[in-house]
């Protein structure tokens, strides 16, 4: 069993938070830009 902290992780392009590697994202894991459904639908930008 591998431990949730040797996951990979991203930021959120909507709310900028940290999310790790899901099961259901392994063959998509390089397309993920948003931490959950929502966050999709909201799209908003972070600005730098």
């Amino acid at each position: 069993m591998i431990k949730k902290a040797n996951f990979p992780s991203k930021l959120c392009c909507s709310c900028g938070r940290p999310f790790v590697w899901r099961k259901k994202w392994e063959k998509i894991w390089t397309e993920v830009k948003y931490c959950s459904k929502k966050c999709k639908k909201i799209k908003v930008k972070k600005e730098l």
